[in-house]
């Protein structure tokens, strides 16, 4: 196969859009560690098993829900067990799942105010509501694009 060198156009899009996930990866982050003591990765595990039914998935679901491989999965759990924000249950007779506490729920109850703040004030009140919707069909497509080209075994 021959390998073709992206287009000027294909090239500003591709610089552009990392440029914007990195930088506002890093001012999300800037602002949950300030208001929270989170990380991204705190928030995000936090918020999946707080909608799940009774606060616990297990957690090759919670990695699959949030696109991260096993490995990932299993030191971010072992990382916020230790800061008791979540803890690892036995579930039948081999299964673990990943449960939220108490205080994981309090912190990210306290985060919630201030991340969708900064959310609103980064991403969402520079864009119209037609741009809005556009950027999210966009990303949709990229998106379902990336989890149809993930490698087995994954998540």
């Amino acid at each position: 196969m021959v390998q073709q060198r992206l287009t000027e156009r294909e090239l500003r899009a591709w610089r552009t859009s990392f440029q914007m996930l990195e930088l506002l990866r890093t001012r999300i982050e800037q602002q949950l560690q300030a208001d929270s003591g989170l990380s991204n990765a705190d928030y995000s595990v936090l918020a999946l098993l707080s909608e799940a039914p009774d606060g616990r998935m297990r957690p090759y679901e919670l990695g699959q829900v949030a696109g991260w491989e096993k490995s990932r999965m299993h030191h971010q759990l072992t990382r916020m067990c230790k800061r008791g924000l979540v803890t690892r249950e036995r579930c039948g007779s081999r299964g673990v799942d990943a449960v939220i506490t108490a205080k994981g729920l309090a912190t990210l109850e306290k985060a919630v105010p201030g991340h969708a703040q900064e959310v609103r004030r980064l991403f969402v009140d520079p864009l119209t509501a037609d741009e809005l919707d556009q950027f999210a069909r966009i990303a949709g497509t990229i998106l379902d694009n990336l989890q149809a080209d993930l490698p087995v075994g994954w998540a």
